[in-house]
């Protein structure tokens, strides 16, 4: 009664739910931390200096935790996935070792630097520290975006005796989906690390702490997040429009479109009957599921009942987790647009509603990644390489439910432990603030430099600091 098909499923889904909020959170923190060891090297101001240091402290723990987490992704290949791994090994491999090459010993090596070197290396070696982590976080994400575009819409490739072999590398590589699923993660993951760091610079103002770092943590990401979230409003029109041209099937499951037809309307909400083929409780729009999905009113859209019923996606998945991730972006945009009109009106750091706002929604962009994971992968089921080698027949052909069972419970019981853990210590990390250790001066030309005076808890004024903050 265990189908090791169902719970390899279950187990995959369990583990890249977990492994996902930390590319989600140290593709953007890196990059973030990158920008502040930039400003602090060119202004010299102080502040930026105590606020890459605290950065840098939360982002090890993140990185520490991905690095676990994401040895069992590829674990599980040939565990659970092993038919699959023998089709497209020829395919997925290099890709996956070129990700480990190029990206992680990037990351890895130069981490070190960055969290040990700030009293040993030059200040501009510090920053081109930061700068290559930044880069390998990208370097990473551009091969496994690359890994799951080609499993969504497959090029490049011939098919003999079952397997894959790359024909094109350049095909393989950059996939006519490829391109756009990289920008909308990239900036999702932005997003996402934006609204934490938001959530976490409002906390500690709320609690007159730390006021200078906070002030800038605030202001510098609402800068930052007023451009990347209407960006993301546009890559995801693009990268839906792309969808709806290589896999119609679904966009036809995130919008619980049955009937293929002109002029379709939009759903808002409805409850998918994939038995009965059609919705339950639906509240439509006219017309509008076709401007947006067509960018025209008469624009034609294909219904699921165009595909039989063993190659239709499990509507209820996509569907719903299509709504969560509009909806919240909504309400992420509503956050940053509120925080500009603050800042117009000079209210941007004293009204307490705002900064409790910010706190609140912290964690959306987490919740929102994972939704977008959702519709992507059961959007694309009942296919592993889409259109050509189904997932059924990909799990490993001696597995049964009760090996799955197990790993899969060793599994739970692994995450269940490390990543409370994990958060406890970030979040100590967080109420400790943005204090300076007297061992992480700066560096002047290879010498250095006196330690400078930590913040005081009441945010008052900074040794050697700025407490201007970015309000104009």
């Amino acid at each position: 009664m265990l189908d090791p098909v169902i719970l390899s499923r279950v187990q995959y889904a369990w583990v890249i739910i977990w492994h996902i909020l930390l590319p989600a959170f140290t593709v953007g923190l890196a990059s973030f931390i990158a920008l502040m060891e930039g400003l602090h090297f060119f202004t010299r101001d102080e502040v930026w200096f105590r606020i890459s240091n605290f950065w840098v402290r939360i982002f090890s723990v993140a990185f520490g935790m991905g690095v676990v987490s994401g040895i069992i992704m590829p674990f599980q290949f040939g565990t659970n996935w092993s038919r699959f791994s023998d089709a497209a090994a020829n395919v997925i491999s290099p890709m996956l070792a070129y990700e480990g090459l190029t990206a992680f010993f990037l990351e890895a090596g130069f981490l070190g630097v960055l969290l040990f070197g700030r009293s040993l290396v030059p200040r501009w070696a510090h920053f081109f520290a930061a700068l290559m982590v930044a880069a390998g976080t990208l370097i990473s994400t551009f091969w496994i975006i690359a890994v799951n575009s080609w499993m969504q819409t497959p090029r490049g490739f011939r098919l003999v005796g079952g397997r894959f072999f790359p024909t094109d590398w350049m095909a393989v590589i950059f996939t006519p989906s490829f391109p756009f699923r990289l920008a909308h993660t990239v900036v999702a993951f932005y997003v996402t690390t934006g609204f934490v760091v938001l959530g976490v610079g409002s906390w500690l103002l709320r609690r007159d702490r730390f006021g200078p770092e906070a002030r800038r943590m605030i202001s510098i990401t609402l800068w930052l997040l007023l451009g990347l979230v209407p960006l993301q409003i546009v890559l995801g029109d693009a990268h839906g429009l792309n969808t709806l041209k290589y896999q119609p099937a679904k966009i036809a499951a995130m919008e619980g479109r049955w009937e293929s037809g002109a002029r379709a309307p939009l759903t808002l909400f409805a409850i998918p009957d994939q038995a009965r083929q059609a919705n339950r409780l639906a509240v439509d729009i006219p017309d509008l599921g076709s401007l947006i999905l067509t960018h025209r009113l008469d624009g034609t859209v294909r219904g699921l009942k165009s595909w039989p019923r063993d190659q239709q996606p499990p509507v209820i998945f996509p569907f719903f987790g299509f709504r969560v991730m509009v909806g919240l972006g909504i309400v992420m945009l509503a956050v940053t647009v509120t925080g500009a009109w603050l800042r117009a009106r000079r209210r941007l750091f004293d009204t307490p509603w705002f900064l409790r706002l910010c706190v609140w929604v912290a964690p959306a962009g987490f919740v929102a990644v994972i939704a977008g994971w959702i519709v992507t992968e059961t959007g694309r089921q009942p296919w592993t390489v889409y259109g050509l080698m189904r997932t059924s027949d990909s799990v490993s052909p001696s597995l049964t439910g009760g090996d799955v069972a197990i790993s899969l419970a060793a599994y739970v019981a692994v995450y269940l432990i490390m990543y409370p853990a994990g958060l406890y210590i970030m979040a100590r990390l967080v109420r400790r603030g943005a204090e300076s250790p007297g061992g992480d001066a700066p560096v002047e030309g290879g010498r250095t430099a006196q330690p400078i005076v930590a913040a005081t808890r009441g945010g008052g004024a900074v040794a050697g600091g700025n407490d201007a903050d970015l309000a104009g």
